[in-house]
């Protein structure tokens, strides 16, 4: 009896070149992401600020604040803006490493920074600030990188 022995393929991560239009694309939504998401949770959080504090006691209360909620310009612009976030995020994880999205994405930080100041007012201390470059010093080193470093299965 004798048995054929089917070669399996590699299963070990093979390295790749770095397309300049892969490259691109990569950027365009990650700066989409950037946009949308930090955008998406501010509108968010001015619509809630809008509707007030929530302390439903009984459930006709509950009810109301729901209604408000869902009626609230505000609250749907941030639902739309976190779903282009969450469609540009499927896309670009679709052919980037999940290892290069995600630092690079963090740049977010510094959009949620300068719009929580200018459209919250919120107060942003120089310690936060610091902390919000140090941040995207570490998202310039990422961007450097290649967005892809191995082939797809």
């Amino acid at each position: 009896m004798s048995s054929t022995r089917v070669l399996e393929p590699e299963l070990s991560p093979q390295p790749i070149k770095s397309p300049v239009r892969l490259h691109g694309k990569t950027l365009l939504l990650i700066f989409l992401m950037v946009i949308f998401g930090p955008l998406g949770n501010v509108l968010l959080g001015k619509g809630m600020k809008e509707i007030g504090d929530v302390t439903a006691r009984a459930p006709s209360e509950g009810f109301a604040v729901f209604v408000q909620v869902m009626t609230s310009g505000l609250i749907w612009l941030g639902v739309s803006s976190l779903l282009a976030f969450f469609v540009a995020y499927m896309l670009v994880l679709s052919w980037a490493d999940y290892s290069y999205v995600q630092p690079a994405s963090s740049v977010a930080y510094a959009v949620v920074a300068v719009l929580s100041h200018f459209l919250l007012h919120e107060f942003i201390s120089p310690l936060r600030w610091a902390g919000v470059l140090i941040l995207c010093f570490g998202v310039a080193v990422v961007g450097h990188t290649p967005p892809r470093t191995t082939e797809p299965n």
